[in-house]
């Protein structure tokens, strides 16, 4: 098993694994029950994990993602003009 993403940002998480799994990319998410540990306030991240295989198809979706959010970034600013 290989990581393909580290966050504390359970949306963040949640998005890719959707994202791998409609790309037929079978996907674990390691570390989810840490919350116990540390009281549930989000301070250990959580991993996102795939087999060795499938590493590099979900490494290029994961730029897919990258490359969107710049793309929101970018297009997000409204100068008002219409």
């Amino acid at each position: 098993m290989k990581e393909v993403v580290r966050t504390n940002d359970p949306v963040l998480l949640s998005f890719v694994e959707v994202l791998l799994r409609d790309a037929g990319i079978p996907s674990v998410i390691a570390d989810q029950n840490m919350s116990v540990l540390e009281g549930s306030i989000g301070v250990l991240p959580r991993r996102l994990l795939v087999a060795d295989e499938d590493f590099d198809v979900a490494m290029r979706v994961m730029a897919d993602v990258e490359q969107l959010r710049q793309e929101g970034d970018d297009g997000g600013a409204d100068d008002g003009a219409r």
